[in-house]
């Protein structure tokens, strides 16, 4: 088994949820509006977490959230020209940007924002908009730095059929789909008489990006996170529907879905009942992020069902391809939080977010209250308590309680696990320790099965990929002219996609290229022209 290389970096039209009033003052408390494009769901800011936030500066947030859709929430505002504070716009920052809304951060980073500045550190000059307009109008809430210990690769299957297979895991697509069916076949229906499912996903909403669509580049491309896009050798953007390996790779998902395979629900069944399904310990496989089926995976922990949670596997097309699960792509930039035009007190907007960036501020977000929810040692090392981790593992509310982790991914920025304080200590509650710690007895199984000391062991490893000269694509702002072409695309994409997968093997092959004239026909073209001329752009600022 390769030893692990461990990269460490160490410090030298809709409503909104809630209304977003001006800003106002309780006593020494400043409160600011926050939107959170990415939340959905309420956070009165009473936990203990939170708490600290505003004892540390003096601020309070009062979080709103899209009830519909983000780009909505966002066009709403943008019509009534009003805007909360600060907002999270993920995919939409464009639009406010256009529209005059955020404010450019630098003078007042430069005044106040020191801990902001070495959070950053050399990566500070990504956060500029353009060659065209170098302002800062977002802290890049993308994780700071790189973790190569955790993964939730790019397939997952139950671990019981891993074990049953004597610990040999599949890299392959032909390996993953015959490791499935012979389970299925020795487990037609779980212990309580369930039928077995081989392969679920979730294609009915926005998931269809998570379990349709970016699988198809991770299997089929062999290729990292960047959104539609798949980026040859040579820097040029394919949308990443057109490429070949990746017909090939939708012709497998349409032969599992008339083999019987695959769920024939996928396309029409709500996340919750994929979720649900997941949770019964029927689902075989998945193709799916870590993040999109947590809640599952800690019911089945809860119940005691370890067996029927997911090993994440390093699955390609082809055996010559490398797995790019572990690859680092640099910081990721474009999804951020700005403060905006309507803030009238942007110097407490800056001190928060600086307080976030300090090292006091990122140990608060990850690990939670001293004596609360982690103890120090007598050399200084922090650590939690059995009871604790357990709680974390098993209660699904556990960050909404106790706010451990809850504000990391909060549109805020956050280190990476890896990342280590100026005295050496992990800011993140995951270290190559803790995770060997934690792992519940068939994780402990499989490792020691494999020879390895991190599941994450079995894929190819960080340095074994050259750093891009661009960052994720999916993170970064593109002009609104070329995002609208993308726009259509991905509504062809989406329900041609489905259609294909439940279409006859026979017409396969006919229907894939209708999608690729129905693709050129609406841009195909002009959008990976101006991708490609955009990415050239950024990798010029990345090399100036």
């Amino acid at each position: 088994m390769k030893k692990r290389q461990v990269v460490a970096f160490t410090l030298g039209v809709a409503m909104l949820a809630t209304a977003m009033p001006a800003i106002a003052s309780e006593g020494d408390v400043v409160t600011l509006t926050y939107f959170n494009s990415d939340g959905n769901q309420e956070d009165p800011w009473t936990n203990p977490v939170a708490q600290a936030l505003t004892e540390a500066t003096g601020a309070k947030i009062e979080l709103s959230f899209p009830v519909t859709t983000d780009a909505e929430a966002i066009a709403l505002m943008i019509a009534d020209d009003e805007y909360p504070d600060m907002v999270f716009a993920k995919g939409n920052a464009t639009s406010l940007y256009e529209a005059g809304a955020f404010i450019d951060m630098e003078p007042l980073i430069d005044e106040f924002g020191p801990n902001i500045k070495a959070f950053y550190g050399d990566e500070y000059e990504k956060l500029r908009w353009s060659a065209d307009d170098p302002g800062i109008y977002q802290l890049s809430y993308y994780e700071k730095g790189h973790s190569a210990l955790t993964t939730s690769g790019t397939c997952q299957i139950q671990y019981a059929a891993v074990k049953e297979n004597d610990w040999k895991y599949p890299t392959t697509l032909d390996e993953y789909e015959a490791l499935i069916k012979s389970y299925l076949a020795a487990h037609p229906t779980t212990e309580d008489g369930q039928e077995m499912i081989g392969i679920s996903l979730s294609a009915a909403d926005w998931h269809w990006y998570i379990t349709l669509s970016n699988p198809a580049g991770f299997i089929g491309d062999a290729s990292p996170d960047n959104g539609q896009w798949y980026v040859d050798a040579d820097a040029y953007c394919h949308y990443k529907h057109t490429t070949e390996n990746e017909r090939e790779y939708f012709r497998w998902l349409n032969r599992m879905y008339n083999e019987g395979i695959l769920d024939p629900n996928f396309a029409t069944q709500t996340h919750e009942d994929y979720v649900a399904k997941i949770s019964s310990g029927r689902v075989v496989a998945i193709m799916d992020a870590a993040w999109d089926f947590q809640e599952a995976e800690a019911v089945l922990k809860n119940d005691g069902k370890y067996e029927q949670t997911y090993c994440a596997l390093p699955v390609t097309l082809n055996a010559d391809q490398k797995c790019a699960a572990l690859q680092y792509q640099g910081m990721g930039v474009g999804w951020g939080v700005g403060i905006t035009k309507d803030c009238e007190n942007p110097e407490a907007a800056v001190k928060f977010l600086d307080y976030i960036c300090s090292e006091e501020g990122q140990t608060l977000i990850h690990w939670g209250v001293e004596g609360i929810n982690y103890e120090v040692d007598e050399n200084g090392n922090r650590y939690r308590t059995q009871e604790e981790i357990d709680k974390s593992k098993t209660d699904k509310d556990y960050a909404k309680n106790t706010g451990v982790g809850y504000y990391v991914g909060n549109g805020w920025p956050h280190y990476s696990n890896g990342v280590l304080d100026s005295n050496g200590q992990p800011f993140t509650t995951t270290t190559t320790d803790t995770l060997k710690a934690e792992y519940n007895e068939i994780e402990k199984e499989a490792v020691a099965a494999w020879g390895a000391e991190l599941l994450a062991d079995i894929f190819p490893q960080a340095d074994e990929f050259e750093l891009p000269p661009y960052s994720a694509i999916w993170a970064y702002q593109v002009p609104t002219e070329l995002n609208d072409t993308i726009a259509i695309l991905d509504e062809i994409a989406w329900p041609t996609l489905i259609s294909i997968v439940q279409g006859s093997p026979d017409d396969f092959d006919a229907a894939w290229d209708a999608m690729q004239e129905e693709f050129k026909a609406n841009g195909l073209e002009d959008a990976e022209a101006g991708m490609t001329a955009f990415i050239a752009e950024k990798i010029a600022q990345t090399q100036n």
